[in-house]
């Protein structure tokens, strides 16, 4: 049996929308209300426990109101930390965001992987637990980018990306060992797949870039109830920030006309 309700989806900013674009491709009957909380970008510079309560507070009051099918964390950052809060909150599936560290390992030729992040994802437990059970004989490299999301949000702004920045930022990912090199790079942001051409450019070597987002998208496919027929596109689509401001990078997800807009 279908379900009308829309799906729920929450980022920082406006990375997310790598996410929200994986969910249209796969479910483009699905309505989606996607909140970009940018009043409280970037996460990666909160408390944890300060955290933890604004995520599950924000997502909890947003369900209220919207009546969700399922919720979708579209951070990483927020995923390590949120997902138990919220699923003990909310009655409805509540599907985060990892670092897709299993099909790296399970794809690496070389051996060497690295997972390109935030400083709040590469230092989280979770991050060292997935580490240690789907890449335990291959070496990992943690990278914690301080400057890419942020990047990533002047491209989806229409503003221009520094490529001497974005270099440095990407830079620490590749290794040469005992004549290996990193072969695959774990995307565990969801802003950065916006930025995969100019990484591809800045690139010493080719890589292969892992994308989370896919996966999600289907998870999610998988626990909420199947399309109905003749289920319109994207009806009713919202987007919401949290500072109020002109939401930005539509035109990377949503059809024309673009869905409304409003502030938290």
């Amino acid at each position: 049996m279908s379900d009308s309700r829309p799906v729920l989806v929450a980022d920082s900013g406006i990375g997310g929308l790598s996410v929200a674009r994986e969910i249209r491709k796969a479910r483009p009957d699905l309505a989606m209300v996607y909140v970009a909380d940018d009043a409280a970008f970037p996460y990666g510079n909160w408390r944890e426990g300060e955290l933890t309560d604004h995520v599950v507070d924000l997502v909890a009051g947003l369900a209220r109101e919207h009546d969700p099918q399922a919720v979708v964390i579209a951070c990483n950052t927020a995923s390590t930390l949120v997902l138990p809060g919220l699923r003990a909150r909310l009655q409805v599936p509540v599907v985060g965001t990892v670092p897709a560290v299993k099909p790296a390992a399970e794809r690496t030729a070389s051996g060497l992987i690295s997972i390109l992040a935030t400083p709040g994802t590469v230092k989280r437990d979770y991050t060292f637990e997935l580490i240690h059970q789907f890449a335990p004989e291959v070496a990992v490299t943690l990278v914690g980018a301080t400057r890419l999301a942020a990047l990533a949000e002047d491209k989806l702004g229409q503003r221009p990306v520094d490529p001497d920045l974005l270099a440095a930022e990407i830079a620490p990912c590749f290794k040469e060992k005992n004549g290996r090199r990193t072969d695959k790079i774990v995307l565990g942001c969801t802003h950065y797949p916006f930025l995969i051409e100019e990484m591809r450019q800045a690139a010493p070597w080719e890589v292969e870039w892992i994308d989370p987002a896919p996966a999600i998208a289907r998870r999610l496919a998988a626990v909420i109830a199947p399309a109905g027929e003749g289920a319109a596109r994207g009806r009713g689509d919202l987007y919401l920030r949290t500072s109020g401001s002109v939401a930005e990078g539509l035109p990377f997800i949503f059809d024309a006309p673009a869905p409304d807009g409003g502030s938290v």
